[in-house]
């Protein structure tokens, strides 16, 4: 007879709003194309964003929306390419 296998799952914990306001923003960041745009245009639209988000979750302090901003403003940034090490940037040991 073949054994049974019982799953137990945990309850999962309910995120925090701070939480919840991250992944969304980054989800929008990702949705909407901000990633590589000019920075006039990502500006405006973290401007509008961060509105929606201050309405949407009122329980977050002015800290946490400043941090939440400056965040997203890091992920919407390209990804930067590594400078491979020139011959003459050889160090002595």
């Amino acid at each position: 007879m073949a054994k049974k296998s019982h799953r137990t799952s945990a309850p999962t914990a309910a995120q925090s709003p701070y939480d919840e306001c991250r992944d969304e923003l980054f989800q929008h960041i990702m949705r909407c194309g901000v990633i590589g745009a000019d920075p006039e245009h990502q500006a405006e639209w973290f401007d509008e964003t961060m509105k929606y988000l201050t309405e949407r979750f009122p329980e977050l302090n002015e800290k946490q929306l400043a941090e939440l901003r400056t965040l997203g403003t890091r992920f919407a940034q390209p990804p930067k390419r590594q400078q491979q090490a020139s011959p003459d940037a050889v160090t002595a040991a």
